[in-house]
């Protein structure tokens, strides 16, 4: 049995990982979660199911974001209807909410769905998050009204690459006041405020080209029931973003390719009438510092050969250096008025709704 329970120092990093994730998601709006893994924390504590399962992974809690793949095994299983007695109270599966009562049979299921659990805990989590996509639109707004060109759309870290897609999403700002594809499956509500973008012509994108080390596949039944799990059950307006985008997928192809981002990045150049878009989101933080230097690198030697008529622009959505703010900024080659260097456009929290323009 002693083989089977995680060592004094490591069982309190893994509860101590358990508690500042719950504090996260409770500060993102998903008090489910933060009860949920709040217990699993005692169970890790008191040497149970859950410190069984996490003991491997002791070391690398935070890189891996190993309670939120727990989580996302979880709910895999309660989506696909493998785990009724959970299903009750999962919000998410038409069930009451009542996160204390799904502690006892998340304990029972992990256990009994030991394998299927371990085998979650072995991929990252691919949310794909949708609300994500009104930094983007909003950048785009910026381009476009600086130079009236399509546009060809270029993600590294795309996982499903939903968001290549944002120009058939609606955005409303929270006047009401709609951009976008109108009538679209997936509707971003109260997404904009502040001093909106440029009420341009609409955004039109020609190409949809993504890179991820795992991509997925939204338009298969798998694939879109790996994108849900990883969505907190009690947040229905993230659901339905998701379920939105995943109708928008099956109707507008998207290439994503399995790829690292630097080794994507050679791949593509400027091309005459069209703005060469380059974005990410949320995902910087997750390269190594190399390839990081790689990509910018590559961006100055793609930008060295834009002009006027084929521009260049990178466009990110990602943590301020303090950590504390996510900001949407924007650089292009060569400069069409939006000023040289990075600019920040806006900001929003780390799911993208609502932005603030600035």
């Amino acid at each position: 049995m002693a083989a089977d329970v995680v060592g004094e120092a490591g069982r309190a990093g893994v509860v101590a990982h358990l508690h500042r994730q719950a504090d996260a998601c409770e500060g993102l709006g998903s008090p489910f979660y933060a009860i949920v893994l709040r217990a699993l924390a005692a169970d890790a504590s008191a040497d149970g199911i859950t410190a069984r399962l996490l003991r491997e992974h002791s070391e690398d809690l935070h890189d891996t974001a190993v309670g939120l793949r727990l989580l996302g095994g979880v709910h895999r299983l309660v989506l696909s209807g493998s785990a009724p007695a959970v299903a009750r109270h999962y919000p998410s599966a038409g069930g009451d909410g009542h996160a204390a009562a799904a502690v006892a049979p998340i304990l029972v299921l992990m256990a009994n769905q030991e394998a299927a659990i371990r085998d979650a805990l072995q991929r990252a989590p691919q949310t794909n998050e949708v609300g994500r996509a009104a930094t983007l639109v909003g950048a785009l707004h910026h381009l476009v009204a600086a130079r009236p060109l399509p546009v060809r759309l270029v993600e590294i870290g795309a996982s499903a690459g939903l968001n290549l897609r944002c120009d058939r999403f609606e955005i409303q700002t929270v006047d009401g006041v709609s951009y976008g594809w109108l009538g679209s499956p997936a509707v971003l509500e109260r997404a904009w405020r502040g001093r909106l973008p440029p009420p341009t012509q609409p955004v039109e994108i020609v190409e949809r080209l993504g890179c991820d080390p795992y991509p997925l596949d939204p338009t298969t039944a798998d694939g879109a029931l790996t994108l849900t799990s990883y969505v907190w059950p009690d947040q229905p307006e993230r659901l339905a973003r998701l379920r939105g985008a995943l109708a928008v997928a099956r109707q507008v192809p998207a290439t994503v390719e399995r790829a690292g981002a630097a080794q994507f990045l050679d791949q593509v150049e400027p091309r005459p009438g069209t703005w060469m878009v380059a974005w990410h989101s949320v995902m910087w933080q997750y390269l190594a510092t190399a390839e990081q230097q790689a990509v910018l690198q590559r961006l100055d030697q793609i930008g060295a050969g834009a002009t006027p008529d084929a521009p260049l622009a990178h466009v990110a959505f990602e943590p301020a250096a303090d950590g504390e703010e996510f900001l949407v900024t924007v650089q292009t080659w060569p400069d069409v008025g939006l000023g040289s260097g990075v600019r920040v456009l806006g900001q929003a929290p780390p799911h993208g709704i609502p932005v603030d323009w600035v």
